[in-house]
C-alpha cells in the first residue's frame, strides 16, 4: 500500500472540509469585528445535535438542517453577549467552548443510554455523477464526494465575490475595519455584526454536521479534537481572504490525511509524532510563512452607538 495515491486525496479533501467551513464562519465574523474562538464549541453543538436529529427521525438532511439551525442560535448568543452586553469577546466565546464540551458529554448516556459515544446513523451519501465517475484519475476521487463537498469548493469563490463585491460584504468589512466610519456613512453596524456572527455559527456547525454525518456516521464526546482551533489557525494563516484561507484549509487536511496514512502502510515514524502532524503543520505555518497578516483593525472591539 502506498503513501501517495487516490485513496490519500479523498481523504485530505474529506479531512479538509470541516476545517474549510468553520474557519470560514471564523472569517465571515471576524470581517465584521466579532472574534469568534467559538468555533470548536458550535461545530461540537452542530455534530451532536445532527446525529441526534438523524437518530430520532432516521433522515441525516434533517439532521443537517438542525445543527445549522443549532450554530445559528449559538451564533444569536455570542452576537449577543459580543454586541449587545458588550462583553469581553474572548470570554464569550470561551464560555461557548466550555458548554459544547460539558453539554454534549452529559447528554450522550440520557439520549442513548451508553457513555461516550452514540449509535450509528445513516450519513449523507456521495453522489456519484454518472459521466464523470468513471474518468481515469477524477473519476475515483469524484466518486467520493458529496453535496457538501462540492459546496465546501464553492466557498472561497462565493466568499470572495460576497466580501468584496457585494453592497453587504463592503458594509460588513468597514464594520471590521473602522464602525464609527461605516455608521457616518449610514450602515447599521450593529445588524451587520449580529447577521455575521449568525451566518458564521452557521457555517462552523456545518463543518461539525461534516464531521458527523459525513466521516464517521456517529457522535463521540469531543469528537471536533480541536479542529475549530486549527481553523481559526487557517484564517490566521489565509489573512483573512478566502481563497488563501481555502488552500491553508486543504494544506492542513492532507497534512491529516497523511497521517492517517502513515500509520496504515507502517511508515518507519514515530506514532505520537504522526498524530501531531496537523498541528505542528499548522504552527510551523503560523511561526514561518504568514509574513504580515493584519487582522480587521477593529476586531474586537465593541460599538457603542451614539
Amino acid at each position: 500500500m502506498r503513501v501517495f495515491s487516490i485513496g490519500l486525496v479523498v481523504s485530505g479533501i474529506h479531512l479538509s472540509m470541516p476545517l474549510l467551513y468553520a474557519a470560514f464562519g471564523g472569517l465571515i465574523s471576524e470581517r465584521s469585528g466579532v472574534i469568534n474562538i467559538a468555533l470548536e464549541g458550535m461545530m461540537l453543538f452542530g455534530a451532536f445535535i445532527a446525529v441526534a436529529v438523524t437518530w430520532w427521525t432516521g433522515d441525516p438532511w434533517l439532521g443537517l438542517l438542525a445543527g445549522v439551525a443549532l450554530g445559528a442560535l449559538l451564533g444569536g448568543l455570542h452576537a449577543l453577549l459580543s454586541i449587545t452586553v458588550r462583553a469581553d469577546q474572548i470570554v464569550s466565546a470561551t464560555a461557548i467552548n466550555l458548554l459544547a464540551l460539558g453539554i454534549t458529554a452529559a447528554l450522550i448516556p440520557s439520549i442513548w443510554g451508553q457513555p461516550g459515544v452514540s449509535p450509528g446513523v445513516d450519513r449523507i451519501q456521495a453522489l456519484h455523477p454518472p459521466a464523470i465517475s468513471d474518468l481515469p484519475y477524477l473519476g475515483p476521487v469524484i466518486r467520493d464526494l458529496n453535496v457538501l463537498d462540492y459546496l465546501g469548493f464553492l466557498l472561497a469563490p462565493i466568499g470572495f465575490y460576497v466580501l468584496y463585491r457585494t453592497p453587504w460584504g463592503m458594509r460588513v468589512r468597514a464594520c471590521g475595519e473602522s464602525p464609527e466610519a461605516a455608521a457616518s456613512a449610514g450602515v447599521n453596524v450593529i445588524r451587520a455584526r449580529y447577521v455575521a456572527v449568525i451566518l458564521s455559527g452557521s457555517l462552523a456547525a456545518l463543518g461539525g454536521v461534516y464531521l458527523s454525518l459525513t466521516q464517521v456516521g456517529l457522535f463521540q464526546r469531543g469528537m471536533t479534537d480541536g479542529r475549530g482551533f486549527i481553523a481559526l489557525a487557517a484564517m490566521i494563516f489565509g489573512k483573512w481572504r478566502p481563497i488563501p484561507i481555502m488552500a491553508a484549509c486543504l494544506l492542513l487536511g492532507f497534512a491529516d490525511a497523511f497521517q492517517f496514512r502513515a500509520q496504515a502502510v507502517g511508515l518507519p515514524l514515530p506514532h505520537d509524532l504522526l498524530l501531531a502532524l496537523p498541528y505542528l503543520v499548522a504552527l510551523f505555518a503560523l511561526t514561518t510563512f504568514i509574513g504580515r497578516a493584519t487582522a480587521p483593525a477593529a476586531i474586537g472591539r465593541a460599538y457603542v452607538k451614539e
